[in-house]
């Protein structure tokens, strides 16, 4: 499709609802939006239970949005999804279903939905464009969480096919940054390393482990380059398929162990534990529709790792660290 200046989308004066504003990809939406001339709503979930379809409804009905950030979601890495698959089942579907039928009872203009780039099959080819989506078998440590992904941005083309509405999908690579979760039980895995690579050289222990073989390859986008994508899609995209979000490179989850080690200064050696899955052997996205829009990120990794290291240092002792 053709991105012409005749088809963007103003958020000039527009109220905006960022859904998951306390997210580490909510927040940084809600940090890029300051610079947009728009109104920003959020709301807590002591307030809003967004898996509750009355109090959904009832919401949208009060505070009329006129664009939504669909950016809710229950997550976590490979531990907590491969052992709370009815949770991250349940809960997304829950959350997905209310705020995109709310959005459409409402006469929302537009709205963006935020996947994972989980949603693709394990052994999808590399890099991944979005047409292999469902042409194959999932990653099965979070097969729970890609299904109601998938089923979340399917809702997004269903109602856009039957009511013509204008709600569009993002597909965003592995994510960190300042906000992130650093719960070891269910952190992903820049936050996790980052953590134990803190802890060691603050104790004086000489080595990491790292979950699996170290061999798997990763691609991995700091999450303010994430929300200026989200953002800038907004402006300059509308159509049926979903858009990949990330850098297009890769690396060895041991490369990235050993260039956050260097971040931190622990000097000490990386052991592996193949006793743990290692999950999908390889993802990468194919960005190409992305980056023909005129994006590109702003973050390189080393840079983005100093940052989200930072963030963390100066927030450890109020983050999320449960043992």
């Amino acid at each position: 499709m053709s991105y012409s200046k005749a088809m963007s989308f103003d958020l000039k004066n527009k109220r905006v609802f960022v859904c998951g504003h306390r997210g580490m990809v909510g927040s940084a939406i809600v940090r890029q939006l300051a610079h947009q001339d728009c109104t920003i709503l959020t709301v807590g979930r002591e307030r809003l239970d967004l898996r509750e379809q009355t109090q959904v409804r009832a919401w949208f009905n009060a505070e009329k949005p006129d664009v939504v950030f669909l950016a809710a979601a229950k997550v976590g890495g490979i531990l907590a999804n491969d052992s709370k698959p009815a949770d991250f089942l349940y809960d997304n579907l829950a959350i997905e279903m209310n705020v995109i039928e709310a959005a459409f009872r409402t006469g929302v203009e537009k709205l963006l939905y935020l996947g994972s780039s989980c949603i693709y099959p394990k052994l999808a080819p590399q890099p991944i464009p979005e047409n292999a989506l469902l042409t194959g078998s999932l990653e099965p440590t979070n097969e729970a969480y890609a299904i109601a992904k998938i089923a979340g941005l399917k809702l997004c083309q269903a109602y856009r096919r039957q009511y013509g509405s204008d709600f569009i999908a993002a597909m965003p690579t592995n994510l960190y940054g300042p906000g992130d979760s650093y719960d070891l039980t269910s952190s992903h895995v820049i936050p996790a390393l980052l953590r134990k690579a803190h802890e060691a050289k603050r104790a004086g222990h000489s080595e990491i482990t790292i979950w699996g073989t170290g061999t798997p390859r990763r691609e991995f986008l700091h999450v303010d380059d994430a929300a200026s994508a989200l953002v800038h899609l907004m402006k300059v995209y509308s159509g049926m398929e979903h858009v990949n979000v990330g850098t297009g490179e890769d690396l060895t989850i041991m490369d990235v162990a050993k260039l956050i080690c260097d971040v931190v200064g622990f000097t000490g050696t990386i052991a592996t534990d193949p006793n743990k899955p290692d999950g999908t052997p390889r993802k990468l996205l194919d960005v190409s529709k992305l980056t023909a829009t005129g994006w590109w990120p702003r973050y390189g990794l080393r840079d983005g790792l100093v940052d989200a290291y930072r963030w963390f240092a100066a927030n450890e002792t109020t983050s999320r660290l449960t043992v």
